[in-house]
């Protein structure tokens, strides 16, 4: 499990795959989430900037992000 740390009250879906490296780009995560492979709280998340906020945690491709 990874954690991360919020700076702001929020960081998009699609921007938080980018920054801790699970998607190489933007529009490599934001193809990530609409293809259904981004879960957020154990429920599939199909909006690609969806916000994420802190206690959230994100699972993609087998890693584990705890937002907070």
């Amino acid at each position: 499990m990874e954690i991360f740390e919020l700076k702001g009250e929020h960081i998009a879906l699609c921007d938080l795959l980018k920054l801790v490296g699970i998607a190489d780009s933007g529009g490599q995560g934001k193809a990530m989430v609409a293809e259904g492979m981004v879960t957020v709280d154990g429920e599939i998340e199909l909006r690609k900037t969806a916000k994420i906020r802190s206690g959230q945690t994100v699972e993609c491709m087998g890693q584990t992000i705890h937002v907070r």
